[in-house]
């Protein structure tokens, strides 16, 4: 199956040319000697590896081949990820939001579990629409209205990842001080405590509370979210933070934020206290 040339390479498509890069190099190979032996050339072997150039799953098990890994979940993990850009429900709003949050939508679209935690603010997937409306709005500097509705509307297209038959399975860590803060006053925020605990009922969903005098955790002073992939390699990490989202996918990384999320999880409220303090802080509102 031949290549073909891609106009825009999706966060799928360049995650799966920065682990053949990863590869490669850790077969002390350059992309003119991988070319030479995959039987192309340097220039495609780095388009690859960029995600400018499509690749099929099986030029990624001979590139596997060759550069002598032995792993075969890892690889046919990677030979998933193949087959050109596939078009979701964010492309719509390529125009309309900032690239990395189509980048985000389109992991929690392919991860099959996510653990995130939120120092301030509710997690996007677990927030009702009037309540995003109140995070959007304030946001700096002023967006136009219509703009906010952009955003409202796709961050609730994201929780469509929570529902039907292959839903993803969510751990959400949210410290005390987001649920205190009743964004867009009480009635949104009762509306929105309520909503919380109906997902939190769901199966695939686990809500926990890290109340006030638990301390914090060093790397947990913004949004975590951790996104499972097909195997432990290609997990990835997505900082949320007001300048923008970051990706960090390296091994060092991916073990020191599971190792910050082990740490809030073990300090917060299991689920049936979580539940119990939810309901106390709306009764109050």
């Amino acid at each position: 199956m031949p290549s073909r040339t891609l106009p825009a390479a999706s966060v799928r498509q360049r995650r799966l040319g920065s682990e053949l890069r990863r590869l490669r190099r850790s077969a002390g190979l350059t992309a003119g000697q991988a070319g030479a032996l995959d039987g192309s050339s340097q220039p495609r072997i780095s388009s690859i590896e960029s995600g400018r150039y499509g690749v099929s799953a099986e030029r990624v098990r001979a590139l596997a081949r060759i550069y002598g890994c032995l792993d075969e979940a890892y690889v046919e993990a990677l030979a998933e990820m193949t087959g050109g850009r596939t078009r979701g429900w964010w492309d719509a709003y390529r125009d309309l939001v900032a690239p990395d949050a189509l980048d985000l939508a389109e992991l929690e679209h392919h991860a099959p579990a996510m653990r995130t935690a939120s120092a301030v603010h509710l997690p996007g997937l677990l927030q009702t629409r009037a309540h995003a409306y109140a995070v959007i709005s304030d946001a700096v500097p002023p967006l136009a209205p219509y703009e906010v509705e952009h955003r409202v509307s796709f961050r609730i297209k994201r929780q469509a990842v929570l529902y039907g038959a292959a839903s993803a399975r969510l751990t959400a860590i949210v410290h005390e001080t987001a649920l205190r803060l009743d964004l867009g006053g009480p009635a949104v925020a009762r509306e929105q405590l309520r909503f919380l605990l109906d997902m939190g009922a769901r199966d695939n969903v686990t809500v926990r509370v890290l109340p006030f005098g638990t301390g914090t955790s060093p790397g947990a002073g913004g949004n975590i979210c951790y996104l499972s992939g097909a195997v432990p390699a290609l997990d990835t990490v997505q900082l949320d933070a007001e300048h923008g989202s970051m990706l960090l996918d390296s091994p060092a990384h991916l073990a020191g934020y599971r190792t910050v999320l082990d740490r809030l999880e073990a300090r917060s409220l299991d689920e049936a206290a979580s539940r119990e303090l939810i309901r106390r802080i709306a009764a109050r509102l």
